[in-house]
């Protein structure tokens, strides 16, 4: 077993993870994994994914990928150039084609200056006829005005002051409406702590409208995993910061969740956009959240 191997296997004991956890975690195999402990890259497909898995690794314990790469560069097998034959081709064939289509690119300025030209013209079309139109309506509308009667000042008066008295006592009768009707205290939502003990603890959520758990990645990467009370997975993913750094279960259906927290410093978890504060510390990394939601019906 090598040093790197050693100190990676040590972090992992030290956050309470098994093989399986980080597996589940970093979606790398687990012979994989147990190759980069005992320090055999021979069962990898290449020096490329040997990298690449012992980053993801260290992230997932939250280790500096970086300085891990610096301690331990005389073991980590380095990348060359004979790795990358896949991309070099790629690279070719995409420059073979551009090439076959270099003679409709040269059409197309051509072709939209025609179509330009055209909508032009249809436009200038449009528009003349219009005028010409609008000309002879209004000609026509002029000869056939009706005859037009003058209103009384006194009758407008007369109708302009019932229609706000009017206004007035609607307003009178509606403020008198509301002023009797009851005021509706609607309840404040209610998460409290149940019980707490060893990574577990128990929670109660009430007068909630809805249950919606939001999971958020601060700082690295978090893994984390939500299920209802039949043990049904509704996500079950490693959160980082500068990826998916976040996500949101809706609940609302369901009257128990298990939240289970790989990485209880760097997971912040609201609860209706309530933060959840931690019975237990947060420098307990693994961390076992039960949440016990009443429905208002009950």
């Amino acid at each position: 077993m090598t040093e790197l191997g050693n100190r990676l296997k040590e972090a992992r004991l030290a956050k309470g993870f098994s093989l399986d956890d980080v597996q589940s975690m970093t979606k790398i195999q687990k012979r994989y994994l147990i190759g980069i402990e005992e320090g055999n890259y021979a069962s990898m497909p290449g020096n490329f994914y040997v990298r690449a898995f012992i980053k993801q690794y260290s992230e997932a314990l939250g280790l500096n990928s970086d300085e891990i790469f610096e301690t331990y560069k005389s073991e980590i097998p380095a990348v060359y150039n004979d790795e990358l034959p896949k991309q070099l081709s790629r690279v070719k064939t995409h420059k073979t084609i551009n090439e076959g289509n270099s003679k409709i690119l040269n059409l197309l300025p051509k072709i939209l200056i025609g179509v330009f030209v055209v909508g032009l013209a249809s436009l200038i079309y449009v528009l003349v006829t219009n005028h010409a139109g609008s000309d002879s309506n209004e000609s026509l509308s002029k000869e056939n005005d009706p005859v037009k009667y003058v209103k009384s000042e006194n009758l407008e008066k007369a109708k302009e002051a019932e229609k706000k008295e009017k206004e007035k006592e609607e307003e009178t009768a509606k403020q008198k409406e509301e002023e009797k009707a009851p005021e509706v205290v609607t309840p404040t939502q209610e998460l409290s702590v149940v019980q707490s003990a060893g990574r577990d603890t128990t929670y109660e959520l009430k007068n909630a409208d809805k249950f919606v758990v939001k999971l958020v990645a601060k700082g690295g990467a978090a893994w984390v995993s939500v299920k209802n009370g039949k043990g049904r997975t509704f996500y079950s993913d490693t959160l980082k910061p500068d990826g998916t750094s976040s996500q949101t279960v809706d609940l609302s259906a369901e009257t128990l969740a298990n939240i289970r927290v790989g990485n209880a410093a760097n997971t912040e978890i609201y609860i209706n956009d309530q933060k959840l504060e931690y019975a237990i510390p947060a420098t307990a990394n693994v961390q076992n959240i039960k949440i016990q939601h009443v429905l208002k019906s009950e």
